[in-house]
């Protein structure tokens, strides 16, 4: 009886690759092969040979594309360089000799910067490190880039967002392989969510809110946040901080930029996303978030996300999905 070979994934470094980029997912394959459910890995660099990584510590043992042979995946590592100018031909004949036979081709970070050079993500979505997003759809207008994603799939094609999300990739792709089971297993062994859903934000309005520099905005915030569902109407929330309704929204224009509706919504958004990854229904969702009806759920969503509600739980809950709860 013939021996079923493990898959070959094939990493792509480079001088000033991100370290986390390549040991990350590499653990997760590594991790699943002592489940019983093993990945080949072989590091691929232009030239083969040592490679220095952005911390200074070395990869060795890189071989070049022509030896490295056909791999059944693709990773290609991120690399604070490949956003600040094109990648170099030998990166890129790397690339392309890896990923024409590939049956996946993923990246980390901005490895994503490397496939768009190839034309590989014209017409397709992708992401990359929040940070680089802009600087990706100024670059490659043809590509469709998603910058509040955690992972993105396009057909044969998966791009995940900066450094550690690679680990999200990993266990997606790992998810695929060999069932949702193994995945979790593999994440309780790296102490690690099972998953950020792909479709989960970069960041939440909890992250991205500067630290106030007044009490009574410090202490309102983290009443909304704890439980963006109950009353935050401007007059409730006025009474919270025991300020009036007009310096409470000039404490949110002053320090926040913003107004208390514009930013409860956010934070009713950000709840809403998370319930509808859980499996929740839409009219659930609005529900508990704090946003009420399936129709104000659904401006939001148009307006914050440019997509509906039952699109984003279709195409991002789970790496697989879960049936919607009541």
């Amino acid at each position: 009886m013939t021996a079923v070979l493990p898959p070959r994934v094939g990493f792509i470094v480079f001088d000033g690759v991100t370290m986390l980029d390549v040991s990350g997912p590499a653990e997760v394959l590594h991790q699943s092969g002592k489940l019983g459910h093993p990945y080949e890995l072989v590091l691929v660099s232009p030239h083969g040979g040592p490679v220095t990584t952005a911390n200074g510590l070395t990869l060795t043992g890189t071989v070049t594309a022509a030896d490295a042979g056909p791999v059944d995946t693709v990773v290609v590592a991120g690399g604070d360089l490949l956003a600040q100018h094109p990648a170099e031909e030998g990166l890129l004949s790397t690339t392309r000799a890896l990923t024409d036979n590939a049956a996946r081709v993923t990246s980390v970070c901005t490895g994503a910067f490397v496939l768009a050079e190839l034309g590989l993500l014209d017409g397709r979505s992708a992401t990359t490190h929040w940070r680089q997003a802009g600087t990706l759809a100024r670059r490659y207008p043809r590509v469709r880039v998603e910058p509040d994603a955690i992972h993105v799939r396009d057909g044969r094609f998966v791009t995940s967002a900066g450094i550690s999300a690679g680990i999200d990739l990993a266990l997606a792709l790992v998810e695929d392989d060999h069932g949702a089971a193994v995945a979790r297993d593999v994440a309780r062994e790296l102490v690690v969510f099972m998953q950020r859903p792909g479709g989960q934000s970069q960041f939440s309005a909890a992250t991205t809110t500067p630290p106030p520099r007044t009490d009574p905005l410090r202490s309102l915030i983290a009443s909304v946040l704890a439980d963006p569902a109950a009353d935050h109407s401007l007059p409730a929330m006025a009474a919270t901080a025991a300020v009036s309704t007009r310096h409470l929204t000039r404490l949110f224009r002053t320090e926040l930029g913003t107004t208390p509706a514009r930013w409860v919504e956010r934070v009713r958004l950000d709840r809403a996303q998370h319930l509808l990854l859980e499996g929740h229904s839409v009219t659930s969702a609005a529900h508990h978030s704090g946003l009420g009806t399936d129709e104000t759920l659904r401006r939001a969503f148009a307006r914050h996300l440019d997509t509906t509600p039952t699109h984003y739980r279709s195409r991002f809950a789970s790496t697989r999905g879960r049936p919607p709860m009541p």
